[in-house]
């Protein structure tokens, strides 16, 4: 039986900033790798039309997935469109029944942007709702059973919305594999010279490995890390289940 591990964020970058370390961990494990972005990246820039953005965005993501072998899905929605709402929800939802992930990452419910946040609830919708007979996916997709558990990257800065710290529950061990996570990071180039314009990000890499760095002393045990809250087991699988830490052994300890 394939074991397969699915990354949903919101843009093109999300993904590597917050989750790649442990992707090609799992990787290593023997996962299958999938990843979307719900949203195209649209909003990314100050001085490219939004057709050409959403194409180099689109060819940068394709690049960084490819990087680790992962099966790249389509974006649904422009930036700043990621609503917690019925349609695209079903849309969001035939995905997950495509792929049926047993490891599901996605973002924290308390970030600092609300597509980060409303793309944490619609895949964590889409996988309450993957074997429900009566919720029509958009194409439609037959239900799937089998369990799946949901983890919470850290949020951007490691901070929630109102400045305060989050703690994760466990840390994946990104020290040896930094240098491939920076090199997935790198396929974005296009958001280097955004988010320091937007955001005052003046180093979009070196921002990446202070964040992991703080995380890494968080953990008390590794140099850089990626931190993960692991939800509540009601509705996704059995309790105590954690496929995350089985998979990845020595390379996760607990918050």
């Amino acid at each position: 039986m394939t074991r397969r591990a699915f990354a949903v964020a919101a843009h093109p970058d999300d993904i590597e900033f917050l989750m790649a370390g442990t992707l090609i961990r799992l990787a290593g494990a023997g996962y299958e790798l999938h990843t979307m972005n719900i949203a195209n990246g649209s909003c990314g820039t100050s001085h490219v039309p939004a057709d050409e953005i959403v194409r180099i965005r689109r060819d940068e993501a394709r690049a960084a997935a490819a990087s680790i072998g992962a099966v790249y899905h389509e974006s649904l929605v422009p930036d700043i469109e990621i609503y917690y709402e019925k349609p695209l929800l079903a849309r969001v939802a035939a995905v997950m029944r495509e792929v049926a992930p047993e490891i599901l990452l996605t973002q924290s419910p308390d970030d600092y942007m609300e597509d980060h946040q409303n793309a944490a609830r619609l895949a964590v919708t889409a996988a309450f709702v993957r074997g429900m007979n009566n919720f029509q996916a958009d194409p439609p997709r037959d239900p799937v059973a089998g369990d799946v558990a949901v983890y919470h990257a850290q949020p951007h800065s490691n901070r929630g919305p109102l400045g305060e710290a989050v703690r994760p529950h466990l840390f994946v061990d990104a020290t040896d594999v930094l240098d491939r996570k920076r090199a997935m990071l790198a396929c974005h180039e296009s958001q280097r010279r955004w988010l320091d314009e937007s955001q005052g990000m003046d180093s979009y890499l070196a921002a990446m490995e202070a964040f992991s760095r703080e995380a890494g002393a968080m953990s008390g045990r590794f140099e850089y890390a990626e931190g993960w809250r692991h939800r509540l087991h009601l509705g996704f699988g059995p309790e105590g289940w954690d496929p995350l830490a089985d998979a990845l052994g020595a390379a996760v300890c607990s918050g």
